[in-house]
C-alpha cells in the first residue's frame, strides 16, 4: 500500500492569481528535488489520471501536480490569449509559483503545452531546476500541430469531445477549447513561435520524449530540441504511441525517466 500522502490546496500569486495544487508527499522526500508536473493545453490535475501516483511511486520524490491560469479551480482566463502565454507561463507564472512555495531543487515533467513551458522554465530558472522531461513538446508549430488542431475542431463541432471535456472542465469547457484551437491557429502566433533562444540556456539534463506516431508534432520537434539544448540532452521515442504517451504507455515513460534521473543522480 502506497504511503504517500496527497493533499490540494491553493496559492495566491501576483495580481490575484490563484493556482490549485495537489500535493503527494513521501515519508522520506524533504531535501530532495520535487516533481513538478505542467499539463497539456486541454488538461487538469485530474486528466493526469493515475500518472502522479505511479510516477511519485517508482522515484520516491515528493510530487506537486498543478493549474495553470484558466484551468480546473484556479483564476480564470479572458480571450484572446496573447501570442506569448507560454513564454508568460515559463517566465512570469512558473518562476513565482516556485519561489512562493519555496522550492529551491525541483524536476520539471511537462506534456505537450506543459512540456515547452517546463523546458522555458528550465532556462528561466537554472539554480531551481535540476532537470527536465518532456512528452509531446513543441518549440515551434508544424504541419501536423496545424492539422491536428483543424481535425480537433471538426470533433469538437460533430462528436461527444465537448462532453467529454465538460466532464473535467465544466462550464469553462468552451474558453479552453478555444483558447487552445483559436491561439495555435492565429498567424501571429504560429508564425513567432521559436522557443530555440530559451532551450539555449538550459543548462540541467533534459530528457526530451514524443510518441513515435505523434499527431500533433513532427520527429523533429524531439530532435531539434535535443540540438538546441545541447550535449545534456536526450531523445527518446516512445514506441507505437501518439500524443499522450503517459496514458498510453505509462510503464515506458516512468521507466525510462527513472533510468534518467537515476543517471542524473536525482533518485
Amino acid at each position: 500500500m502506497s504511503s504517500i500522502q496527497w493533499h490540494d490546496e491553493q496559492v495566491e500569486l501576483s495580481e490575484g492569481v490563484k493556482l490549485q495544487l495537489r500535493w503527494g508527499r513521501q515519508p522520506s522526500g524533504k531535501g530532495r528535488p520535487v516533481l513538478v508536473l505542467l499539463h497539456e493545453a486541454l488538461g487538469c490535475i485530474d486528466m493526469w489520471k493515475r500518472f502522479p501516483q505511479q510516477l511519485a511511486e517508482a522515484t520516491g520524490l515528493d510530487l506537486l501536480v498543478f493549474e495553470r491560469r484558466g484551468y480546473g479551480r484556479s483564476t480564470p482566463i479572458t480571450l484572446p490569449r496573447p501570442d506569448d502565454y507560454l513564454l508568460q507561463e515559463g517566465q512570469i507564472w512558473l518562476p513565482q509559483l516556485l519561489d512562493r512555495l519555496g522550492l529551491d531543487q525541483v524536476i520539471l515533467f511537462g506534456h505537450s503545452d506543459g512540456g515547452s513551458i517546463a523546458m522555458i522554465g528550465a532556462a528561466s530558472c537554472p539554480e531551481q531546476v535540476k532537470a527536465v522531461v518532456t512528452l509531446a513538446a513543441h518549440i515551434y508549430v508544424d504541419h501536423l500541430t496545424l492539422a491536428g488542431i483543424k481535425e480537433a475542431v471538426k470533433r469538437y463541432h460533430g462528436t461527444d469531445l465537448p462532453e467529454r471535456l465538460a466532464r473535467y472542465h465544466g462550464d469553462r469547457t468552451d474558453l479552453i477549447f478555444r483558447a487552445w484551437c483559436e491561439t495555435w491557429q492565429r498567424p501571429s502566433c504560429y508564425q513567432a513561435l521559436n522557443l530555440r533562444p530559451q532551450l539555449a540556456e538550459i543548462r540541467c539534463p533534459s530528457l526530451i520524449m514524443q510518441g513515435d506516431r505523434d499527431e500533433y508534432g513532427v520527429p523533429e520537434q524531439v530532435t531539434d530540441s535535443c540540438a538546441a539544448i545541447g550535449p545534456q540532452a536526450e531523445a527518446a521515442f516512445i514506441a507505437d504511441c501518439g500524443h499522450v504517451p503517459h496514458l498510453e504507455h505509462p510503464q515506458a515513460v516512468i521507466d525510462r525517466t527513472r533510468v534518467f534521473l537515476a543517471e542524473a543522480g536525482l533518485v
